[in-house]
């Protein structure tokens, strides 16, 4: 039997259905609805905010990558149309607040000219000259800069072939923001625009500025403009001083013999007065003092004939007058004067806190890289000496001496680990000397191994006659810089009995860092006088230096 609550479940359902149509109907009907209760005040509902608005961001075309890429990533409503943006990023007057943002003139970096002028700058973007490259947001910017059209000679190119378009044709000059110089372009000094003051730099002969130079006064340069942010968080420049760093490496310096008799008589600090602008100049000062100071070393002899050297203590002012900050001990001379002199030399630095690397007290201690860190940057120096001779070695038995460089399996490993440790490789040499310009296969080999270790820089620190360089990969090879302190004003051939005074003519490396990043070198040319004192390079001497240079390193 149904149970009760099954068997009338359907006459519920029907009374159910039959008063909601009543009372449909109630409310549809007024004469049969019933006065219904006052009901009580409702509670409003909250009210929905309006959205607000984002402010609309206008770029204009001649904003550069790096700060148009800022501010797309601010939450800003970017627009098409100039009038539609509450905010513009745009070029403005030089003395407008906003970001300051500097430009270079380039050229490949096996270039022999060294500056121009604003005015030079100004007519190769209007006028008829050989090709001039922009990126199409630098020509945009040149537009503003130069108040005109660019002539027919320039090209829009993308960044990122830049540098190779400039070295396949040599005649070729690119404009690039300072974030996108590389170390395969040369950077030109630009001389300041017609009224413009300039501050003197450091052992400069030219009348411009280089943004690459730690003396860059963007007051003084010509090739710059601002970009107004409207209080936005944007960089306030592409270049801040405070994260530039520069590196001058350098050749022989062996103060005996004529340089020390010049030093006797003319002062201690004689050689270096012409070019300790640009040594004192740098975050990094490197010196390869090849020879051990000596508390009984003799009086120099200009004439002396014997290869054992020393050096009088007192000798080390010229090193402090130029403000070294890092002394390379490579050198086969530095165990010339017996294991006393070694270990005196090496108190003598470490008395003054001077890092030194490539030898030392034994063998562990000659590998040890010196450690150096300038404005948050991390330097690894290492160097060591495959010539020898043996008694110039260091030893594990406690033997002081250069660092052996061994097959370089010790070398190559500590540059990849001083690498994954976030150091900035610098690797040198006092490899066997050769007086021509050209490197051999085998010191190739050698230097270029370095290289694919992790080396960014890798000097020839050995070498009286300069030599060539070469880019490899994204390291700056230089296989041999020539003497910087040393008395060599000639060699002669043992094979023919000709005589050269090219062994007066020196490199200093400037190598230049931002950000961690190496952007570049300045070779930076001297000429040796008076048996000890290098000085600048004038013009033609030097224009003569790098043509033959860049013959050699085979980019002619």
């Amino acid at each position: 039997m149904p149970s009760k609550n099954l068997r009338f479940r359907p006459q519920k359902q029907l009374l159910a259905a039959l008063l909601a149509a009543i009372f449909l109907i109630s409310a549809c009907a007024p004469g049969l609805a019933a006065t219904p209760a006052t009901p009580a005040p409702a509670t409003p509902p909250l009210a929905t905010p309006a959205p607000t608005a984002l402010p609309r961001l206008w770029i204009a075309p001649s904003v550069p990558e790096k700060l148009r890429a800022a501010a797309s990533a601010l939450p800003l409503e970017q627009v098409a149309e100039a009038g539609r943006a509450t905010i513009r990023l745009e070029a403005a007057a030089e003395d407008s607040p906003g970001a300051l943002w500097i430009y270079a003139f380039v050229a490949a970096f096996p270039t022999v000219e060294d500056e121009i002028s604003f005015a030079q700058a100004k007519a190769a973007f209007l006028g008829e000259t050989p090709r001039l490259l922009l990126t199409a947001s630098t020509l945009e910017a040149m537009k503003t800069l130069f108040g005109g059209e660019p002539g027919p000679g320039v090209e829009i190119f993308p960044a990122e072939g830049l540098t190779e378009a400039l070295w396949q044709d040599s005649a070729a000059r690119a404009i690039v923001p300072f974030e996108q110089i590389s170390p395969k372009m040369k950077v030109l000094t630009l001389a300041p625009a017609a009224g413009r003051a300039l501050a003197p730099a450091a052992g400069r002969a030219l009348a411009g500025q280089s943004p690459l130079w730690k003396s860059f006064d963007p007051q003084a340069y010509p090739l710059k403009l601002v970009f107004t942010t409207g209080n936005l968080p944007l960089p306030s420049t592409n270049r801040d001083s405070a994260k530039l760093t520069t590196l001058v490496m350098t050749g022989v310096t062996a103060l005996v013999r004529a340089t020390a008799a010049k030093m006797e008589t003319k002062g201690l600090t004689y050689p270096g007065e012409a070019v300790r602008g640009w040594l004192r100049e740098a975050d990094i000062a490197h010196i390869s003092n090849e020879i051990p100071f000596a508390e009984n070393c003799p009086p120099p002899d200009p004439y002396q004939t014997a290869l054992i050297f020393c050096s009088d203590p007192k000798y080390i002012a010229l090193l402090e007058d130029v403000g070294v900050d890092v002394v390379e001990l490579t050198g086969n001379h530095f165990e010339d004067w017996g294991r006393e002199a070694t270990r005196h030399t090496l108190e003598m630095y470490r008395a003054r806190n001077l890092p030194y690397f490539g030898g030392g007290l034994d063998l562990a201690d000659s590998q040890k890289a010196a450690l150096l860190e300038r404005n948050g940057v991390k330097f690894a120096f290492i160097g060591c000496n495959p010539v020898g001779p043996d008694f110039a070695w260091a030893r594990a038995d406690g033997w002081p001496g250069a660092a052996p460089c061994g097959d370089y399996g010790w070398m190559v490993d500590e540059i990849k680990r001083l690498k994954a440790e976030g150091y900035l490789v610098i690797a040198t040499f006092q490899y066997f000397e050769y007086y021509t310009p050209d490197p051999r296969p085998w010191q190739l080999t050698d230097f270029r191994r370095l290289a694919e270790a992790g080396a960014v820089i890798v000097s020839g620190s050995q070498g009286h006659y300069a030599q060539a360089m070469e880019f490899y990969g994204a390291s700056f090879l230089h296989y041999g810089l020539g003497n910087l302190f040393f008395d060599q004003m000639g060699y002669t051939y043992p094979t023919n009995g000709q005589r050269t005074t090219n062994t007066r003519r020196e490199f200093l490396d400037r190598h230049v860092f931002y950000e961690g990043r190496y952007i570049g070198t300045e070779l930076l040319t001297a000429m040796l006088e008076d048996y000890a004192r290098p000085r600048p390079m004038t013009a033609a001497e030097r224009a003569a230096f790098l043509e033959e240079y860049f013959a050699a390193s085979g980019w002619r």
